[in-house]
């Protein structure tokens, strides 16, 4: 009596089963009605940035490699850690303190000072151009992130980056 119970159940609900499913298919693949289409949607706006974006100070880590060394061998290259206090006008003139270990060596000064310029696009985007007294400088470029309150960083002609924090 069971059986036959079941069996009955299996012969209606089974058809019912695929009518359902037929019908779910049929119902997502129907296009939208018109008015969800018609909502305007919203994206955010491009980030603009300009020189006072990142007006303050910033704590930066610098790691890398460093390819490029004047009057050294062409082959040398040498691993570079370090810290950096900088500090940004908001006029396009910087000024920091580095504390850089090159090959593992601390440098013969415990903080070097620098100065230099920057300038930033409206797409947050930049470069800088900082000046060590007596040596070469230094050129950048630079990416504006979390609504200025970080900066990454990339120093041209070596595999050396920087990450700075606003300092708050």
């Amino acid at each position: 009596m069971k059986n036959k119970l079941v069996s009955k159940l299996f012969v209606v609900a089974v058809p019912m089963t695929l009518v359902c499913g037929v019908l779910a298919l049929f119902a997502s693949a129907a296009p939208q009605s018109a008015s969800y289409h018609s909502i305007p949607q919203k994206l955010p706006p491009p980030p603009r940035c300009s020189l006072k974006t990142i007006a303050g100070d910033y704590a930066y880590t610098i790691e890398g490699t460093l390819l490029f060394i004047p009057n050294a061998p062409p082959d040398l290259t040498l691993p570079i850690r370090g810290v950096s206090l900088a500090h940004y006008d908001g006029k396009g003139n910087k000024t920091q303190l580095d504390h850089v270990v090159v090959n593992g060596e601390a440098p013969g000064d415990e903080w070097t000072a620098l100065s230099g310029s920057y300038t930033v696009n409206d797409d947050c985007t930049g470069w800088q151009e900082v000046f060590i007294q007596g040596g070469p400088s230094i050129r950048s470029h630079f990416i504006i992130a979390k609504g200025g309150r970080e900066i990454r960083e990339v120093i041209d002609a070596n595999a050396v980056i920087a990450i700075g924090v606003r300092v708050e």
